[in-house]
């Protein structure tokens, strides 16, 4: 059951494409004020779990802490974080009688769960124009499903983009990126595609390659598709301020930017400089922005990655100014009014001030709509505009796409990473913790930067995490520039790295398989345990462990020097092992508590009680794959339905992509 409250004049987002019936009277569930703008009120009770929010910080269970819906450029998140690049109002409430709501609302929302009070969940906005959702299931995972349903079907990318992908902001020429390629399949490392950060671009300006470093581009992306390697470049939400750049002039010419109050295009800094922001609310421009993918897809590149799309700003004009007239005064001050922390603090608060979003504005409908008032819909809405403009470039072919920055809705056009992270053993926990939120939201194809992007790697971060990364969609290892080198060929004993990546290669094709059933029906993905064993009492408390599609359970390694770790079991499962030497280790344990030995260079997984799942051959890239001759790994009498489709076209429903596959010993 959907109820559906309109409260004054909502913003229309696009995040709901199923008609929902709109409601009469209050909410079934808490209490609403609109006295001070908008104000839910709900008391939880004692037991309940809260999931959802999508990409926000601490664990599954998301009740103690206060989280701010607000997209936000932050590389230095921490456990007291409250704003992450995407905005993700989605809650499942899963007490005696389980509810979700979903708080459609572009601007800031604070959820405020059981943080001020313990025992209360407050949902706060400034002005009360939104729609509210409540909807009541039997279980939360009901909930879920029925909140998939209203939200449509969730991005599927190419087959190709389940391989393995390295990427580091520092890759500028020809040669670095063929030192990469040779790094990886001289040492017979699985890859399929390498990332090109900022600096393969002239001057930092979008839908440009460096003419000097890539005299033949679309040369070079033939040269490395015939290795079975795709280019992915990235594009980035700032279009420079340069005379003679057709970007820049078409936009101008046709009113496609972003503008100030009074009607001039809004300049803020980025990567190039002065830049405009495409203004992607407005579908002519969107339509427009998207068209703009062409210059590179042209050149035979086949995925792309949108980055810096909250939008982040390092300064505006404006800021600069003001910020120089304060070191002005200090440097000439004679009596100490003006402190040097006020300086510090002026000079580091020009980057992504809340002031800069309070002073653009979009188009929408004829009217002008600041951009604070829908903030969170701005790298939702430039994921779309790729997505449109491949519709229009190629409509049967699927493009990898995936964002820093998003809304729900985008989940229908693109995936998603989980932005800058740091190479901390507590960021793979964040990793895993924020998979099945955020398949809650929509949000299938997602994945981590690998080894962590900001800080300096080890040998046994980086393994560790890959070994979660085998399971995850997106699997990328991302380094950002004057940190360590993490390419996996640059470390001691390359076997091990060759190991743990050729895993993920023969596990592809369950992976797939669980990925396309879960977008084509509305499904989870990763599941938290709680959804697949509600009558289980501990099942909620387990935080650090995954379903992953209707067979397997997965629970990584994520603390430094440890052996292994505790695993909880609802039922028995055959907990197995991928051991460096290619032998497969398996052993039978019953439910309840285990301690299991978990070496560097080995992939764990647990089997569902009579349940398998189809292995594959070894290959170094998803070209090489065969699925032809699979085996299945599990329960004996088990079977399995396989989906498997040519992994280019859109033709989803063809009864040949599924196969029925039985274990006969």
């Amino acid at each position: 059951m959907i109820w559906k409250y309109r409260y004054g004049r909502p913003f229309e987002t696009d995040a709901v494409v199923e008609h929902v019936k709109a409601a009469e009277g209050s909410p079934p569930f808490g209490t609403v004020s609109l006295e001070d703008g908008f104000r839910y009120r709900y008391e939880l009770p004692k037991d309940a779990v809260v999931y959802g929010l999508g990409e926000a910080v601490r664990g599954i269970n998301k009740r103690g802490h206060c989280y701010v819906s607000h997209a936000s450029d932050d590389p230095h998140h921490l456990e007291g974080t409250r704003s992450l690049y995407g905005a993700h109002n989605f809650i499942v409430v899963a007490g005696e009688t389980p509810f979700g709501l979903f708080v459609d609302y572009p601007a800031k929302v604070v959820f405020d769960i059981g943080y001020t009070a313990a025992d209360v969940l407050e949902i706060a906005c400034q002005e009360a124009d939104l729609y509210l959702y409540v909807i009541e299931g039997d279980t939360p995972y009901d909930i879920v499903r029925q909140f998939r349903r209203i939200i449509g079907r969730s991005y599927i990318p190419p087959k190709f983009a389940f391989g393995f992908g390295q990427s580091r902001w520092g890759y500028k020429t020809k040669e670095d990126f063929r030192q990469v390629a040779d790094g990886y399949q001289n040492n017979h490392i699985p890859i399929d595609m390498i990332y090109m950060d900022i600096d393969y671009m002239q001057d930092f300006k979008d839908f440009t390659w460096n003419k000097e470093n890539f005299p033949d581009f679309p040369a070079f992306v033939r040269e490395m598709k015939a290795r079975n390697i795709r280019l992915i470049p990235i594009i980035d939400a700032g279009v420079e301020v340069e005379k003679g750049y057709p970007v820049y002039e078409e936009g101008v010419e046709n009113g496609y930017f972003c503008k100030r109050a009074d009607g001039s295009d809004f300049v803020a800094a980025v990567w190039p400089g002065d830049t405009h922001f495409p203004d992607v609310l407005n579908p002519e421009a969107r339509r427009w922005f998207g068209g703009c993918y062409r210059a590179l897809t042209d050149q035979g590149i086949e995925g792309f990655w949108n980055d810096m799309n909250e939008p982040a700003i390092f300064y505006t004009p404006e800021g600069v100014r003001e910020a120089a007239a304060l070191l002005r005064e200090y440097v000439t001050d004679q009596a100490g009014t003006v402190s040097i922390f006020q300086v510090r603090e002026a000079l580091a608060g020009l980057q992504n001030d809340q002031r800069y979003y309070e002073s653009f504005y979009h188009r929408v409908d004829g009217r002008m709509v600041r951009h604070d008032k829908v903030h969170n819909l701005f790298g939702y809405n430039m994921t779309r505009a790729a997505a449109e403009g491949f519709e229009q470039i190629d409509p049967d072919k699927r493009f990898l796409l995936f964002s820093r920055s998003s809304y729900i809705g985008m989940h229908r056009y693109g995936g998603i990473w989980t932005g800058d992270n740091k190479s901390w053993w507590s960021h793979i926990l964040l990793n895993l913790q924020m998979m099945p939120s955020l398949n809650m939201c929509g949000f299938l194809y997602a994945g981590a930067d690998l080894g962590g992007f900001g800080d300096n790697v080890t040998r046994d971060l980086l393994l560790r995490w890959l070994v979660l990364g085998v399971f995850t969609p997106l699997m990328r290892n991302h380094s950002a520039i004057d940190t360590r080198e993490q390419e996996c060929y640059r470390f001691e004993r390359v076997e091990d790295f060759r190991h743990v990546i050729g895993v993920r290669y023969r596990l592809l094709p369950y992976l797939y398989s669980e990925y396309m059933k879960a977008a084509l029906s509305g499904d989870l993905y990763f599941k938290p345990l709680a959804f697949e064993y509600p009558e289980d009492s501990f099942t909620p408390q387990v935080e650090d462990q995954l379903m992953l599609g209707g067979e397997v359970m997965i629970a990584p390694v994520y603390t430094q020097n440890a052996k292994g770790r505790y695993v909880y079991l609802p039922e028995e499962m055959l907990f197995v092992k991928f051991m460096p030497d290619g032998s497969i280790h398996e052993e039978k344990l019953p439910p309840g508590h285990h301690y299991v030995e978990i070496a560097l260079n080995e992939v764990p997984l647990f089997i569902r009680a009579g349940k398998c799942i189809p292995l594959a051959e070894a290959a170094e890239s998803v070209a090489e794959l065969r699925t032809d001759s699979l085996v299945l790994l599990g329960y004996s009498g088990a079977a399995y339905l396989l989906y498997d489709d040519d992994g280019v076209h859109k033709d989803y429903k063809d009864p040949a992509n599924r196969k029925l596959l039985k274990k006969t010993s």
